[in-house]
């Protein structure tokens, strides 16, 4: 009835034998991997609009979208989309598509 049954000492061996290679084996395999990147943390300061030097970079961009801005500048994406706002206002870029979820720009 009931239960698991219980396994011999021989079977306990094997078992115990069989978990030991597969470690050597998953040690072998972590020390072969790359290293991980250590995560920055984002900014969430928001760039000068006005700067010379960061239009320069906008400028530079093919198509800005928010993704595009912050990983390129290393801000949060809420801030990135802001960013790009202000730049639109300015009149230094141009929004060429968008929707309610994602505006793609161009620098003019």
């Amino acid at each position: 009835m009931g239960g698991k049954k219980k396994i011999g000492l021989k079977q306990m061996e094997r078992v115990q034998g069989r978990k030991d290679e597969e470690d050597k084996e998953k040690g072998k395999k972590k020390d072969k991997a790359a290293p991980s990147k250590e995560k920055k943390p984002s900014a969430i300061t928001m760039p000068d609009p006005r700067s010379d030097k960061m239009i320069a970079e906008v400028k530079k961009m093919r198509v800005l979208t928010p993704y595009a801005v912050a990983t390129r500048f290393n801000i949060r994406i809420s801030t990135a989309k802001d960013f790009l706002e202000q730049l639109q206002q300015n009149g230094t870029i141009q929004q060429v598509s968008g929707s309610h979820t994602i505006k793609i720009y161009k620098a003019d």
